[in-house]
């Protein structure tokens, strides 16, 4: 038994994989291979794409979708070992996993971190508790990655500019009116060193940096794969010559937890949203974003209604890469 919890445990022949059999699934019906499945979806937090995606992804398989929202139609959860329960928590995650691995043939799971303490929530604790007490196998929905995030991005990349080896891909900071979460720019390091891309991280500053563990990844999988990873604070550097260009906000991680210091850090940069003459700048790029997205803070109106612009394309890839996922995972059809 396997769980899906982050890209870093499977190697990049696994992962290619499961797109060539999203592809496949996308050209014509995959059958009903899940036939008799059910697939518990845990949502700590608020979805469009991904509760939609997996719900009709799990309808399709022929399996069942079993929608779980903790603390509101289901009973919250504790997630920490050797607790006294007395807060608002009635049920403990040991429990939960469970009685739920008994019903079900997957558990997936959308927790986002406190923003609290990043030495606590960087340990990515509470979907790593689930897989622990789980007899069956659990899918990250998006904790502090979002590995989903970065099959749907690897195969629009490969749909649109081929084979990623040695391509240009900047990921670039935009500003946004609050700090976010960083686990879809760690998701796309992640993924584009994994498959051999030249990468450009582009932030206003170090403080935007990601966190060591994902960056330390990323140089080591860039080497492994014959790709690339710089950082700079060079706009025009980074988009000059680019093959693909994806955009997101993040917080500074040196100010977690401290929204109102990061925000004045945050604001003397606006001028990284993506717009025409950056976009003018690259080898005749593709720009995406996992949505959703401001528009006119993040990228303007003229990006994300250009024909360079596939964050749609992106956002329809993650229901095929996340069948082909399932199907690896559970696979009860192809035993």
């Amino acid at each position: 038994m396997r769980h899906f919890l982050t890209t870093v445990d499977w190697s990049r022949d696994e992962l290619q994989a499961m797109l060539d059999r999203a592809a496949s699934f996308r050209d014509q019906p995959a059958g009903q291979p899940l036939a008799g499945c059910s697939v518990a979806l845990l949502f700590l937090n608020p979805s469009l794409r991904t509760r939609a995606s997996f719900e009709v992804g799990v309808f399709e398989l022929g399996a069942h979708a079993v929608i779980l929202e903790p603390g509101k139609g289901a009973w919250g959860i504790e997630f920490e070992p050797g607790v006294v329960m007395d807060g608002d928590a009635e049920e403990h995650i040991a429990e939960v996993a469970g009685v739920l691995s008994r019903y079900c043939d997957a558990i997936a799971l959308r927790a986002f971190p406190l923003f609290k303490d990043w030495s606590e929530d960087r340990k990515d604790r509470v979907i790593k508790s689930l897989a622990q007490h789980a007899s069956v196998p659990v899918i990250n929905m998006e904790t502090i990655v979002h590995p989903c995030q970065e099959l749907a991005l690897m195969r629009t990349i490969q749909d649109h500019i081929g084979r990623p080896d040695g391509k240009k891909f900047v990921l670039t900071w935009t500003w946004h009116p609050r700090p976010l979460n960083t686990a879809v720019a760690n998701s796309a390091l992640l993924i584009a060193s994994k498959f051999g891309m030249d990468i450009t991280l582009l932030v206003p500053d170090n403080a935007y940096l990601l966190d060591e563990q994902f960056m330390d990844a990323g140089f080591e999988q860039a080497e492994a794969s014959g790709g690339s990873l710089e950082v700079t604070t060079d706009i025009e550097a980074a988009y000059s010559g680019a093959e693909f260009i994806y955009a997101k906000s993040w917080g500074a991680l040196p100010y977690y937890g401290k929204p109102e210091q990061e925000a004045k850090l945050r604001e003397p940069f606006r001028h990284f949203i993506v717009d025409e003459k950056k976009m003018a700048l690259t080898d005749n790029a593709r720009f995406s974003h996992c949505l959703p997205l401001r528009r006119n803070i993040k990228a303007t109106d003229g990006v994300m209604d250009a024909d360079y612009c596939v964050a749609l394309d992106e956002a329809e890839n993650r229901l095929h890469v996340q069948k082909a996922m399932m199907v690896e995972l559970i696979g009860k059809g192809e035993r």
